[in-house]
């Protein structure tokens, strides 16, 4: 392991494990209410963050980089989130009234990365994926790919043109690197992220867009950290480590762990802190998600390298 690489590794895992510790000691903020119904009037505010909660968890868990204590964390985690769930209960029903959503395929993806299965729910979606409908949802290409990859950790065939969906992507056109606003990057990271199921595997990135990554992901990078993006600048290191040599250096990584705080929480951008818990959570929970996951893929990434 390299001077470089071993920082990068110690930096990573720090950051990790308190965004995993400040997760768990707030969990309890992400519970659903108890009369949350299939319709989700506002699925953003905790149904979705109990489905970013769990990716952390199950790529931590997936990995295998993690510590006795943080796999035990980790697996809390989950299991808070699926029993909210009502154990894959409540995925089910919301998929079954609304057939053309995706986010209960979504959602039920992270938890069967870790090997929590839902019988009725697996028959549905192997249903539903049969049909026409599903591939032909108007929504964004790299939504798209998010779908297709849901399907491939459930274990379904959706039938999709990964090759045809890439292409349609932002990052598939591998356009003109000074035309990237705030919008197109988180399209380009997510369109990374599904293409290579998180950081696992790295072969689903085309040559073309590892190059053109491997090209601009820094300079990237400095433009958004200059205006103190943080949560995005956590989604381009993840996406720095879905490559297969990843070209941002340690020092990113320290300035971002520069600004995560004490607790573990790691703030969205530079505006001030609300004063209310509950609005803290709400507003920097996602980032604070990212740290969890991008510290868990360049820690397995060091140290994979280091074998």
């Amino acid at each position: 392991m390299t001077a470089s690489t071993d920082s990068v590794a110690t930096t990573a895992h720090r950051m990790a494990s308190r965004a995993l510790d400040w997760l768990a000691q707030h969990h309890q903020l992400g519970a659903l209410n108890m009369e949350s119904t299939v319709d989700m009037p506002k699925p953003d505010e905790t149904y979705k963050p109990l489905g970013e909660t769990a990716l952390a968890a199950s790529l931590m868990l997936r990995e295998g980089v993690a510590g006795p204590g943080e796999a035990q964390t980790a697996q809390r985690l989950l299991d808070f989130a699926w029993e909210e769930l009502r154990e894959g209960d409540l995925l089910y029903a919301r998929q079954l009234r609304h057939p053309m959503l995706s986010d209960p395929l979504e959602l039920y993806a992270h938890f069967a990365r870790a090997g929590y299965r839902h019988r009725k729910l697996d028959e549905l979606l192997r249903h539903l994926l049969r049909l026409r409908s599903p591939r032909v949802s108007e929504v964004l290409p790299n939504r798209q790919l998010a779908v297709a990859n849901a399907a491939r950790v459930v274990g379904l065939d959706d039938q999709r043109d990964w090759a045809a969906l890439t292409d349609f992507t932002w990052l598939g056109a591998t356009p003109e690197p000074w035309s990237m606003d705030w919008m197109a990057a988180y399209n380009v990271t997510h369109t990374v992220f599904h293409l290579t199921d998180w950081g696992g595997d790295r072969d689903g990135l085309p040559p073309r867009i590892q190059e053109y990554l491997a090209t601009w992901l820094p300079a990237w990078v400095e433009t958004w950290r200059e205006v103190g993006q943080w949560d995005l600048i956590g989604e381009l290191l993840l996406t720095d480590n879905c490559l297969p040599e990843p070209v941002c250096g340690v020092e990113n990584w320290e300035r971002l762990a520069a600004v995560q705080h004490e607790d573990g929480m790691l703030p969205r951008d530079d505006e001030p802190l609300p004063d209310d818990p509950a609005e803290v959570y709400r507003a920097h929970h996602h980032p604070t998600v990212v740290a969890a996951a991008a510290g868990t893929i360049a820690l397995s990434r060091a140290l994979g390298a280091a074998a």
